[in-house]
């Protein structure tokens, strides 16, 4: 089974992911953090992250190879979250269709995944080369995973509405 919980920053789509494996997981999850400590302000938001989802999951953080880090589980993934782990991936030199593989590996794998990632697609588009293909990368990989889970979730306001 997999599932996308998708929508704003701080549109409460990681909170409603959390809840969402919890309830439907025979074993203890796991919680794959994909964000890299960048600055203060990250680790503030990375520290609040780790108190909301207390010992409820068995944590992992990998910025890069999420398929390595999770292939061999028998356990759950939530995957939190794919935008940041594009981020991570532009930052480290990779490509899209470095991405896209990653992600087609994920998404073959058989076993209950949860995938949470921002909604960028409804702004303006940006006056920069950087921020133009992330926002690109962002809605193809958004397309092939939603395209590929068997339930998708778009969040607002902390109300997760479920939309495939």
């Amino acid at each position: 089974m997999k599932t996308l919980f998708i929508g704003g920053i701080k549109s409460g789509k990681s909170l409603n992911a959390q809840k969402y494996i919890l309830e439907n997981s025979d074993a203890k999850p796991i919680y794959l953090a994909t964000t890299e400590f960048v600055d203060a302000g990250m680790k503030e938001r990375i520290d609040a992250h780790k108190q909301e989802r207390g010992d409820d999951f068995i944590t992992l953080e990998e910025p890069l190879k999420i398929h390595e880090a999770v292939k061999n589980s028998s356990s759950p993934v939530l995957i939190e979250c794919v935008s940041m782990w594009i981020n991570n991936m532009f930052y480290h030199g990779h490509t899209l269709l470095d991405m896209l593989q990653e992600l087609e590996s994920i998404l073959e794998l058989d076993k209950t995944i949860v995938f949470v990632l921002n909604d960028v697609g409804s702004g303006i588009i940006p006056d920069n080369q950087l921020a133009r293909d992330f926002i690109d990368a962002s809605g193809k990989l958004s397309q092939l995973i939603a395209g590929r889970c068997d339930e998708v979730y778009h969040t607002i306001a902390g109300i997760s509405t479920r939309i495939k």
